[in-house]
């Protein structure tokens, strides 16, 4: 029975593993969201994310005997490492079961921590079942991301720090998966402030809570499909959802575009690196899909920060072309010696820097004697991007954006 004493006692067990991570105001996103707005980073907790939380707190719990037998859990990546972290705490051994498409980086993180790790399946769900099995065979204690009270009270811990460390709260945005987390924050505000907003925030592409929160019962999806990997979960969990449906207030879904200009805007704007489950309740203010919100005191869970480098580097590299500091153009030039250099003679006059460039002249589409020559660009905002485009036609140039 998940309950606040037991998320007080789970706040006790785990003081003096996990750090009590910062509750910071947020001045750039408050003024674009009309919020004020406070940022809870659990991407700074031990790990790189929240998840040590509920399973050092359900590790902690286990008698010797079961601990002694090893445990085992599923994961695409914090609750591996939290499991993996917290086993090598009491000295036990660790498998971790995650799929097959789990980013380096974290498998990397769980192995780190002395831990077994066994790629299985597409997706969570698919690790989880063959998790099941394998913990069956070799008998080890399963450590559940999210259907178990000890974990659920873990991840409830911070919602009371964020209690110590705010006042006069109205809402606070917590990321959806499994539901774990949720559950167990919103517990914690329910019980001690009924008068705080509890609203959940998921990614479209993995919309089964959301779906199921709609309905009021339990409703899988076919498939899962974001870059919020950490929060890409297939099925829905009856258990989490029962208590999304006691004290969540709110909960809405966030597109990959959405997340992924969010995890840019906390990289550029407060210098914070987050992953994409971590970035949805941002995802949710800065495209206005809370509009009650406004001028109200919120709190948002950055819930991890173990963003795959190889994702984070297209997210910013699209995220440079959208916001019109990057372009891709393709100009059509005779082939012929100087052609090159006098265009990039007016790119140079323009101030614009080339970074990238391609030179074609067997395409099918060209007359004989021409070249195509696709350039990227460093550019100075839209304006300067439609003068570039301009010039180009004056001087004769076909020119193609590229998008």
């Amino acid at each position: 029975m998940l309950d606040l004493n037991k998320i007080y006692e789970a706040q006790e067990r785990i003081k003096n593993v996990v750090v009590k991570t910062p509750f910071s105001y947020a001045p750039y996103l408050s003024e674009a969201s009309g919020c004020e707005v406070y940022l809870k980073k659990e991407n700074l907790q031990v790990t790189g994310a929240f998840k040590i939380r509920g399973a050092y707190n359900k590790i902690a719990s286990l008698s010797d005997e079961q601990r002694n037998s090893g445990v085992v859990a599923a994961s695409a990546g914090n609750h591996a490492q939290g499991v993996a972290f917290s086993a090598q705490m009491f000295g036990i051994s660790a498998t971790i079961i995650m799929p097959d498409s789990t980013p380096l980086t974290k498998i990397n993180g769980v192995r780190h921590y002395g831990a077994n790790v066994i790629l299985a399946g597409s997706n969570y769900d698919e690790a989880y079942a063959y998790a099941l099995i394998y913990g069956k065979e070799n008998s080890l204690v399963f450590v559940h991301p999210f259907e178990d009270d000890e974990v659920m009270a873990g991840q409830g811990t911070i919602a009371l720090e964020i209690l110590e460390q705010a006042e006069n709260l109205d809402a606070v945005l917590i990321p959806v998966g499994g539901g774990g987390l949720i559950s167990g924050m919103a517990k914690a505000f329910k019980s001690i402030n009924p008068h705080i907003q509890v609203i959940g925030v998921s990614a479209k592409g993995a919309p089964a809570l959301k779906n199921s929160y709609d309905l009021g019962r339990a409703v899988d999806s076919l498939s899962v499909r974001t870059i919020a990997d950490g929060i890409a979960v297939r099925d829905c969990s009856s258990i989490t959802l029962k208590h999304i449906l006691e004290n969540v207030d709110k909960f809405i879904g966030v597109d990959d575009e959405e997340i992924a200009s969010a995890i840019l805007y906390l990289l550029e704007r407060q210098k914070l690196v987050v992953e994409g489950a971590g970035a949805v309740g941002v995802a949710a203010l800065l495209h206005n899909e809370l509009p009650e919100l406004k001028g109200k005191k919120v709190a948002v869970v950055l819930s991890g920060g173990n963003v795959d480098v190889t994702l984070l580097s297209v997210i910013i590299e699209k995220g440079l072309l959208k916001s019109s500091r990057k372009m891709k153009i393709t100009v059509t030039l005779i082939d012929k010696p100087g052609s090159l250099m006098k265009l990039t003679e007016i790119l140079r006059d323009l101030n614009a820097n080339i970074v990238h460039i391609a030179y074609d002249r067997t395409a099918i589409s060209l007359d004989y004697g021409d070249a195509h020559v696709t350039i990227h660009l460093e550019t100075k905002g839209e304006e300067h991007q439609k003068e570039i485009l301009s010039v180009l036609e004056k001087e004769g140039y076909i020119s193609k954006y590229i998008n």
